[in-house]
């Protein structure tokens, strides 16, 4: 592994440094190597290991070729690895969320269009005032990643993608077992969208953490 390591480092050096950049594709295997002063078995560990994190991408036949490196892109990683929590770190999840998500909503508050406002508000009129619990938590991570994606952050937008995945079961199992969950939620998203309208950052910021905290609060309640 020691060797691996080596390798990914001198990789990734020529990456950080620009003299591989964005779309680039690598030199041949026995040309790299040789230049890094590398086994091509070691090479071949690295890219098979910063090809599972998006850092390179490996096309079969045309050679290895540097990601866009995007933020969304590079963040898949994360997201993969979170899906395997254990139940009790959920709670630990959700404190994450109500840390960043409020604040990413905040900024939408100056950012959002009219356009956007008009289609998050006509999304809460589609789903009704009874929705199934799975429309009700598909409809509710839409409308957060929606805000989310108008604070022009995308690396805060795709963190919150990230950490959603953890959340889900326990909305739905809120959903499931909580008197009166499905109008809550619905109100709290009616109050976010109010204060996002007026242009209120703070009432917005305390919306959303009001939103998130519930769900936290009931949960470490059942836990």
């Amino acid at each position: 592994m020691a060797v691996t390591d080596e390798a990914i480092e001198k990789i990734k050096a020529m990456i950080v440094s620009g003299a591989l950049r964005p779309g680039d594709r690598l030199p041949k295997e026995s040309e790299l190597a040789a230049e890094l002063g590398l086994s091509r078995n070691s090479l071949r560990e690295a890219v098979r290991a910063l090809s599972l994190i998006r850092i390179l991408d490996v096309r079969q036949g045309d050679g290895t070729y540097v990601t866009s490196l995007d933020p969304q892109l590079l963040l898949e990683a994360m997201s993969f690895v979170v899906d395997f929590h254990r139940d009790d770190t959920v709670l630990e999840f959700l404190a994450v969320r109500r840390i960043l998500e409020p604040a990413a909503t905040a900024m939408a508050a100056g950012r959002i269009s009219e356009q956007q406002l008009d289609a998050l508000s006509a999304q809460l009129d589609a789903l009704g005032d009874q929705p199934s619990v799975e429309d009700l938590v598909a409809s509710d991570l839409e409308f957060h990643r929606g805000i989310v994606r108008s604070s022009g952050n995308s690396v805060l937008c795709s963190l919150l993608d990230g950490l959603s995945g953890p959340t889900t079961r326990a909305r739905v199992w809120r959903g499931l077992t909580q008197e009166d969950a499905v109008g809550r939620t619905l109100h709290e998203h009616r109050a976010i969208l109010g204060a996002l309208r007026d242009r209120d950052a703070e009432a917005a910021r305390s919306w959303a953490t009001v939103h998130i905290a519930s769900v936290e609060q009931w949960l470490r309640s059942t836990l």
